[in-house]
């Protein structure tokens, strides 16, 4: 399935976010969890919008900060309440304070729900140059946490020894959503294959070709800057959109 990222669109409302995934006929919605946007932890409110539009929601990403037991509580709730599938959580930062949410925590969740409570790769970032910014983050670490890994392309750089095909191939089998993005150099959170006059700096086609031949069958995500969309154009938003949709469709479904 292939889900419209409400970070892809934070500055519009919730509804028009769903509005624009109906346009362009995307598969589902996740929806990206942050303090400054308040629908977005109104599990009956997006239950409406789903329903009126008739687009599930079928995953839902936790902050990245200032996490807890709490938390963990109110965003299951959510993901219940709207038949989400996939509930991904970032690794704690290194501020938190209370870190036990992360790990024994989550796999009490899980035994005692449906969900797939997956884990995401973080972007390498140091404090001091040398403490990482969040704790337990290596790919080899984080699919143990529960068995279940959300990939994060954006996150990965390909300038380091670490590229996208690696991070696939170590997290095979526990992904359970892609967050789709292109880069080029140090410009990350970029539509897809947008520009014809640039060659991406991820091997993107390769990727979805092991995706093929590895008969995925969990969620992409589109997730990106929204001004890569032309947010305030509303025309422009949607061929973006439907723009993604068919290379998606192109270059993983036709294949399958």
């Amino acid at each position: 399935m292939l889900l419209l990222s409400t970070s892809s669109l934070s500055w519009y409302s919730l509804h028009r976010v769903f509005s624009f995934a109906k346009k362009a006929k995307y598969d589902g919605i996740e929806i990206s969890l942050n303090k400054l946007q308040y629908d977005l932890w109104d599990e009956n409110y997006i239950k409406w919008l789903s329903d009126a539009f008739e687009i599930p929601v079928v995953a839902i990403t936790a902050p990245v900060k200032w996490m807890n037991e709490k938390a963990v509580d109110k965003i299951i709730k959510i993901a219940t309440t709207v038949n989400a599938q996939v509930v991904t959580f970032s690794p704690p930062h290194l501020m938190d304070k209370n870190t036990r949410w992360f790990s024994s925590y989550l796999q009490k969740v899980k035994k005692d729900t449906n969900l797939s409570i997956a884990i995401q790769n973080v972007e390498p970032k140091f404090m001091f140059f040398i403490i990482p910014e969040y704790k337990n983050s290596t790919l080899w670490e984080l699919k143990k946490v529960t068995g279940d890994a959300t990939l994060d392309i954006w996150a990965i750089d390909p300038a380091s020894w670490m590229d996208i095909l690696k991070a696939q191939k170590i997290l095979w089998s526990n992904i359970k959503n892609i967050f789709l993005s292109d880069r080029r150099g140090t410009q990350t959170g970029l539509l897809p294959w947008s520009a014809w006059w640039w060659i991406s700096y991820l091997p993107l086609e390769s990727f979805f070709m092991k995706l093929k031949i590895g008969w995925y069958n969990w969620h992409v995500t589109l997730r990106i800057k929204q001004s890569e969309l032309w947010a305030g154009n509303e025309e422009r938003v949607v061929q973006n959109l439907e723009y993604t949709k068919n290379y998606y469709e192109k270059h993983f479904l036709d294949y399958k």
